[in-house]
C-alpha cells in the first residue's frame, strides 16, 4: 500500500520540530555541564524556552491532525492519544 504523499508545509513543520528538538537537546547538554557565565546560561534558558514552545506547538498541531484523522467530523470528541510508555 502505497503512502500518502506528504505536503511541503507538513514537511518543512517536521524537519523544524527535529531541528528544534535537536538543538534543545543540545543546548540542556551544555547547560548541565555547568560551566557557563550567569548571562550566557540565561540566553541559553531564554533559547531553550523559545524551542520548547516551538515543539509543544508542533505537538498539538500533530495532535490536532490525528484527531481530524481519528474521527473527522466531530474531531473534539475524539480520544486523546495515549502512546503505550511505562
Amino acid at each position: 500500500m502505497a503512502q500518502p504523499e506528504s505536503k511541503p508545509a507538513e514537511i518543512n513543520q517536521i524537519a523544524e520540530f527535529e531541528k528544534s528538538l535537536d538543538e534543545l537537546e543540545k543546548l540542556v547538554a551544555r547547560m548541565e555541564q555547568g560551566d557557563q557565565s550567569l548571562d550566557d546560561s540565561l540566553k541559553s534558558f531564554e533559547r531553550g524556552v523559545a524551542l520548547y514552545r516551538n515543539c509543544r506547538s508542533a505537538l498539538e498541531q500533530a495532535e490536532l491532525r490525528v484527531k481530524l484523522l481519528s474521527d473527522p467530523l466531530t474531531p473534539d470528541e475524539a480520544q486523546d492519544f495515549e502512546p503505550d510508555t511505562p
